[in-house]
Parts: C-alpha cells; structure tokens; sequence
C-alpha cells in the first residue's frame, strides 16, 4: 500500500483490509471484485490485483506459509527486488540491503554515488553499494533506522547536514543535487468522456478492461453507442486527475439509454458495493445526488 501512496493515506486502509482480509486464506478466497472495492480509492489497483494473486499462490504453492527466501519471494506476482528484500529483512530478519527512495538518497550522497539511479545500470551498482555497509545481525533495525533518516533529515531539497548522525562519513559536496535522475518527463493533457445514463433508477455501468482492469466505470462515450446528439449537450460534470505521467480530464455528457447495452455492461441500482475507481465513483454519486434533487421532465427518454 505504501508503494507511491503516502503513510497518512495509507493507515485507515491498512487497518480495514486487515479486518476484511486477516490471512492469507481469506484473501484468496475472496473475489477480485471484492479485493479491488477493498482497495478503491488508493489507485495503481495492480497492486491489488497482485496481492490477491499472491495470496493465491502462496495457498495454493506455499502451503498458506510465506517463503523466506528472497528469491522464491520474487517469483510471486508483484514482487521485485526491493519488496522482496524489504519484507525479508523486516519480516524475517534477513541481512539483505534496501534501496528505495529514501535509502537511495542517504546513500547516493553517501557514496557520492553520480551515475543515474534511474536506470539499470545505476540501480545495480547501487545495490551493490548498499550490501557493503548492512550489519550481519540487526539488519531490521538499520534497515528501518536508513529510512528514517532518509525522510527525515537527509530529505531532498534542504538536508539537515547540522544535525545528520553521519555527518562525518558522508562524501557529497553538494548533497542537495544528489540523487542524479534522468529528466522527468512532461506531463500529458488528455480529456476523456463518458456517458451518464440513468434509466427507472438504475445507472449504466461498464467494466473496464484497461486502466482500471476489472472495475466498474461510466461508460465510454462512443458514437457508435450513443446517439451524435449527445455531444452537442454541455459536460454536465467535469474533473481532473493525475494519472502517472498524465493529467487527466474527466468529462461526462448526460446521453439516453441505448436500444441494447454492451456484454461488459450492466445496470446498477446501488453503487455503494461497486469496485469502481475514485474519479468515476465522484462523478456518479455527484450525478445521482444531483438527479435525485432536480429529476428531468417525465416527456424525457433518458
């Protein structure tokens, strides 16, 4: 949960997925629809998915017991070296190095490490950087203490240097350029539409089968599916997200229902229960809220 998802975020899903998912074995009984409804509103719903595979896997593979080799760990879906090497040395107390955010930057500047961290070659040899200075005993402790000092003194813009307890070891001159990283990106526009369509109380909904794999959107508005006229009505609802690299612009378009609806299409009457992703779910329940205090005329089709 924690993987692009800030702590303060994370802390009430954490503890309501535990109660709803104690063990392996419920997780692995448990639909993917109910999984991702579990998790709707943290985003990136892989990791979902992948937890759920997981949990499967080790019922299935493992026994209902978590393999403590790391490299058993990886060949689980959705763990790389870093989970595999953070749950191996929080969980089991494994002597094995960490490198993600936090630790790479206390260890970039460290090292004075100047090759790019970002790409394959950089991350290998900073790994291997950092398994020449993990204790042979203890490493949970000094694992969890280089995160700390990461996210808390050593941070990005203005590292504390005054108060940093290895001050002396350090080799960067000039820390706050460090990490090197390749240049970001631009962010991309990109404006989406969708379709409201309401019919005797029940909402249209689709399950996506791309970005949001397995939930439950509005549907895309297509010509081919939706009367042309739609498009010359106003966006009764409009919003933005980010999406990684993308900045998304959610517009929905109030359309009649259609003569028949698509295989991966159903009617709601409740939302409430639906896996569906965070912009999609406020954009419904804002139109619904809305419908439910100005409902159209009855000569209406829609």
């Amino acid at each position: 949960m924690l993987q692009q998802t800030q702590v303060v975020t994370v802390m009430p899903y954490f503890y309501t997925w535990r109660r709803r998912f104690p063990d392996f074995s419920s997780l692995a009984r448990a639909s993917e629809s109910d999984v991702l409804h579990a998790w709707q509103g943290l985003g990136y719903y892989a990791r979902a998915r992948n937890l759920h595979a997981t949990a499967r896997t080790v019922m299935d593979r493992h026994g209902g017991r978590f393999p403590r080799l790391v490299e058993q760990m990886q060949q689980l879906p959705g763990i790389g070296k870093y989970t595999a090497h953070a749950i191996a040395s929080f969980a089991f107390d494994r002597s094995v190095p960490i490198v993600e955010s936090n630790t790479a930057r206390v260890l970039t500047r460290l090292f004075d490490f100047r090759q790019l961290v970002d790409c394959h070659a950089g991350r290998e040899t900073l790994w291997q950087c950092a398994a020449t200075l993990v204790p042979k005993s203890g490493a949970r402790i000094y694992n969890s203490a280089l995160i700390d000092l990461g996210a808390l003194v050593c941070v990005p813009r203005e590292p504390k240097c005054g108060i940093c307890p290895v001050k002396r070891f350090c080799g960067a001159k000039n820390p706050q350029t460090l990490p090197v990283r390749k240049p970001r990106p631009r962010t991309k526009r990109l404006t989406e539409k969708y379709a409201f369509v309401v019919r005797q109380g029940k909402i249209l909904l689709e399950q996506s089968s791309t970005r949001w794999r397995g939930m439950w959107i509005l549907p895309p508005l297509k010509l081919d599916r939706f009367k042309q006229s739609s498009f010359r009505r106003r966006v009764i609802y409009r919003s933005i997200f980010p999406f990684t690299h993308y900045q998304v612009t959610l517009a929905v378009y109030r359309c009649p229902a259609p003569k028949r609806v698509a295989a991966a299409q159903r009617w709601f009457e409740s939302i409430d229960r639906v896996a569906m992703p965070s912009p999609h779910r406020r954009a419904a329940q804002r139109l619904i809220e809305r419908l439910a205090t100005n409902p159209p005329k009855r000569s209406q089709s829609d």
